[in-house]
């Protein structure tokens, strides 16, 4: 289930404030109308109830990749490169002011929204831009993978549950290859960014994390138990007798070696934030949300692996190493094993249960869930595999269970499923190209500088006419006024 990212949202910019195309002189004015539409659309989102998001990120993704080769454009201008085989000429007239709101970095004030941070580059620009290309990415994977959590509707057919997760995958990995092609476009880059959201660190951290959720998601779609797990809960399930999950030996310990590699992936996007955190005082840091989600994503893959090498080891007859193993999921998930425990009310239990419902009842919603990375998801599969073979073995078998340290001791490496692919950079067609040397019809300074990325930051109030009263509309400013004189 990945991260649930908080789209940014930006201020009004005018292009031919700082810009001048020489050679396509309507160049700025297209660009300056479709980062207002981008603007727009994400302040829209913002405001959408959350519920009400996901069916609206298909649009921000349009108006976002719609953007993209304008601003591509004039920054390929400043360096009188070619675009399309056509040369392009970009004058610096002045020093650019945007600001945008931050959604990773760090709150100053614990409750209090982020502060908007300004930006004079237009390279930090195409850096919010892309990054925010790749959390729409990731939302949209969130929004397909949502129906296989949902306990309260009819459960997904196979069929249903493969395209969810392959469409899931393939957002991942576009996500992660947007992340990849700002990582490496950084590494050039002398000056420091104004927040940790668009360092070099936190997007090979964000394209890192992407790729371990979409490893992830190569278990998923063939992984029982999960789905066994939502119809148990599941009140509008007719089906009262199931028949006992079966996985091949061969794949069970592929995916455990999967499992292992989404870890590893995990892992290094956890040490790359902790590089963020700890550069220094000054240094713009990650908010604890995110750095939190990717330590409980890493344990979850590493219990995951484990709980499949106890579905190999029991499907081999070893019970007792197949419950060592479930022991050591626990302990990766940090759940103490207690030996010998009874049945019965417990606090620990009762707020476990707590815990379990309240995370039901934001997946039915549809809002904030998932933000434990899955531990909950994974300790009722272990939980209920532990549950089961303890009685095999206590009744029948009676083998020894080995300590987790003696077993954790020999986990393999892990086996990559996935590679990140370069991303393609858009590019304006010749057409357009051809089209914006015409001289442009108006002006592009349509933004205004009041005009700011807070939720009421629109200035809508209304002017008050020359010796009228507060709040009546201004005459002399109308259309029908300016026709009759």
């Amino acid at each position: 289930m990945p991260f649930p990212f908080i789209l940014p949202t930006t201020s009004s910019f005018s292009f031919s404030s700082s810009f001048n195309c020489e050679s396509h002189p309507s160049l700025t004015l297209n660009a300056s109308t479709h980062r207002g539409v981008v603007r727009d659309s994400l302040k829209k989102h913002k405001r959408l109830p959350a519920a009400s998001q996901p069916p609206n990120l298909p649009s921000v993704l349009s108006n976002l990749n719609s953007y993209l080769p304008y601003l591509l454009a004039v920054d390929a201008g400043l360096s009188n490169k070619a675009v399309s085989g056509d040369e392009v000429s970009v004058v610096l007239t002045s020093t650019p002011s945007i600001e945008w709101r931050p959604t990773l970095s760090d709150h100053a004030v614990p409750g209090k929204e982020m502060a908007r941070v300004k930006i004079q580059s237009l390279e930090y620009e195409l850096f919010f831009i892309l990054s925010t290309v790749g959390y729409t990415h990731t939302l949209l994977a969130r929004y397909s993978l949502h129906p296989l959590y949902v306990t309260s509707g009819v459960p997904l057919s196979a069929q249903e549950r493969t395209t969810a997760i392959t469409t899931a995958t393939k957002h991942l990995l576009d996500a992660a290859s947007a992340h990849d092609y700002l990582a490496r476009r950084a590494e050039g880059l002398a000056t420091t960014p104004s927040c940790a959201d668009i360092s070099q660190s936190t997007a090979r951290a964000m394209s890192s994390l992407a790729l371990a959720e979409a490893t992830l998601l190569a278990v998923l779609k063939d992984d029982p138990y999960p789905a066994v797990i939502a119809q148990d809960r599941n009140d509008n399930d007719r089906e009262w007798m199931y028949k006992a999950p079966e996985i091949p030996k061969v794949r069970a310990h592929l995916f455990a070696r999967l499992c292992l590699a989404a870890a590893d992936h995990a892992a290094q996007a956890s040490s790359l934030c902790q590089a963020q955190q700890g550069r220094g005082t000054g240094t713009p840091k990650l908010n604890d949300g995110l750095l939190r989600y990717i330590e409980d994503f890493q344990k979850m893959c590493r219990a995951k692996a484990c709980r499949f090498f106890s579905i190999d080891a029991e499907l081999s007859g070893q019970t007792g190493n197949a419950l060592g193993w479930l022991r050591c999921g626990l302990q990766e998930l940090g759940i103490e094993v207690k030996e010998g425990k009874k049945g019965g009310l417990s606090l620990s239990r009762i707020k476990k249960d707590w815990s379990e419902k309240r995370e039901d009842r934001k997946v039915e919603r549809g809002t904030n869930w998932g933000a434990d990375a899955g531990k909950m998801e994974e300790t009722r599969v272990i939980e209920m595999l532990d549950a089961k073979w303890t009685k095999v073995n206590d009744t029948m078998l009676t083998q020894a269970i080995p300590s987790p340290g003696t077993l954790l001791a020999t986990l393999p490496s892990g086996r990559d499923m996935h590679s990140i692919k370069p991303y393609q950079i858009p590019e304006l067609g010749r057409e357009l190209l051809e089209a914006m040397r015409a001289p442009p019809d108006h002006s592009d300074d349509f933004g205004g500088e009041g005009l700011s990325s807070d939720d009421d930051g629109e200035r809508t109030a209304v002017a008050t006419s020359i010796g009228g009263f507060p709040n009546t509309p201004d005459i002399s400013r109308s259309e029908g006024t300016r026709s009759y004189y």
